[in-house]
Formats: structure tokens, sequence, C-alpha cells
């Protein structure tokens, strides 16, 4: 009975991944087929880069991914660094006014990103700051939700830990960094993949606040260059092949860690 409800399993799962796959396997073949020329004529399979050449003559995807990855990676840092620090004081440093101060912070859940894009615009427009990278940093360097995770990540840790540290003459700053960095790692790998991915997908900020195409992040010029063939299929589909390949070397890399981030982030360890 064990042994027939692992080859179901395993069944319904490859079959799931097969439907996943599909679009990904078509959106590459058609990335290889000549515009009005069948992919296959007569037995014989057309392959051609002639799509890969006139996209990356016409469109700057490598200057745009550089983009998106440049903003992804420097925004996941310093959310990591600010949120842990906001997380480790409200979490073990006792001041009047700390639940509070993290009640705040969850409020900050409820409130839609939409709802922040007009004063953001305008603080970024009043710095002069509009049209550049610093426009898309800034505004997400902190994250309520990583406070709230790394919050309860710490509050999980022995108390023990921390006062054999006093002991020993250690400051906050020092048990931060030497025992609660160390032991959160599995909290730091999450907030950090989500982190990654919400900055390197982000689409409507970076519209609204990015007009030049030198700036522009990999979201935002893809729709900018496809727009230019919307009877087209051969040519968005080569950009958007281009566009997935750093996604995929990323989870070919690091495939345990986002497993294990996406099992984190849904229940306590």
């Amino acid at each position: 009975m064990e042994r027939m409800y692992r080859v179901s399993m395993n069944t319904i799962v490859g079959l799931v991944a097969v439907v996943f796959l599909l679009p990904v396997a078509y959106m590459i073949a058609l990335s290889f087929k000549t515009e009005g020329v069948p992919f296959i004529d007569g037995g014989a399979l057309h392959v051609s880069l002639v799509n890969y050449h006139k996209v990356l003559s016409e469109a700057p995807i490598f200057h745009w991914m550089w983009n998106s990855l440049l903003v992804a990676v420097i925004q996941t840092f310093i959310i990591v660094l600010v949120d842990s620090l906001a997380a480790f004081a409200i979490s073990r440093i006792k001041f009047p006014g700390s639940k509070w101060l993290f009640l705040l912070f969850l409020m900050g859940l409820m409130i839609p990103a939409e709802a922040t894009l007009i004063p953001i615009f305008l603080m970024m427009r009043d710095w002069g700051l509009l049209n550049t990278l610093y426009s898309l940093i800034l505004p997400g360097i902190a994250s309520p939700f990583g406070i709230f995770v790394l919050k309860q990540f710490f509050d999980g840790l022995p108390n023990e830990l921390e006062e054999a540290a006093r002991m020993d003459g250690a400051g906050y700053w020092r048990i931060w960094s030497s025992i609660f960095i160390p032991l959160s790692r599995p909290a730091f790998a999450a907030l950090a993949i989500y982190s990654f991915l919400a900055a390197w997908n982000d689409f409507l900020w970076p519209l609204i606040s990015i007009s030049n195409r030198t700036y522009m992040t990999i979201t935002l010029g893809l729709p900018n260059f496809q727009s230019s063939y919307m009877q087209q299929y051969s040519l968005p589909m080569t950009a958007n092949t281009l566009a997935a390949i750093p996604l995929i070397i990323v989870f070919i890399f690091f495939q345990k860690q986002i497993i294990k981030g996406i099992a984190f982030t849904g229940g306590k360890e």
C-alpha cells in the first residue's frame, strides 16, 4: 500500500511539473523560430539564432538585467540588515512602548503598497531622485514583513545564550552579531529570498519613477521592447527567455535555500 502511495504521489508530482514546464519549453522553442517560417517543414527542423541577434542588437537586455540585479541585491542586503536590527531591538531590548512599536510595524502590513505610491513619488521628486537607481532602492530598504519574521524567530532563541554572553561582558551589538546572526540563518535566508524576488519582479513602482531607458529594470524594459512587436511572437519570447536566465541560474544554485526558506515562512521551526 505504501509503495502504491509513493508511486501515485510521484506520478502526480511529475504531471504537475510537466504542466508547469510546458509554457517554459514553448517559450524557449519559439525563441529559436524565425518569424513567418514553420518550425518543422518537410520533416526538417528549422532552428535559428536570428531572434537572439535581433533582440540583443535592438534592446539593452543585459543592461536592464544589471539594473535589476543591482537594485535587488542592494535592497535585499539593506532590508536584512535593518530588519534584523529592528527585530533584535524589539525582541531582546526591553524599553517603554516596545510592544506598541511592534504593533505599529504590523499595521504597516495592512497598508496596500498602492496607497504609498503617491507620497513616495512626491518624496523622490522633491529630493531630485526620480529617474535614478536611488529611487528604486530607497523606498524598499525596510520591510514590516521582515521585522515580523525575524522578531518571531528571535523570540524562539534560548534566553540562556544571551545571559551567558552578558556574563562574558558582551553588549547588545556583540550578542546580535556573534549569537543571533549565526543562529538565524534560516530566517535570514527566507527573508533574503523573499526580498530579492520582490525587488526583481517589481513593476509598478519602476513604471512610475523611471522614464529614462538607461535606468529601466528588466520588468519595465521588456514591456517597453515588446510594445514594438505586438503582432509577432518570436521576438517577445526571445526577450522573455533571456530575462528568465538569471532566475533559472539562481534557482539551480540556491534551490536548497529557496525550499528551506519557503518551508520556514510556512511555519515556525
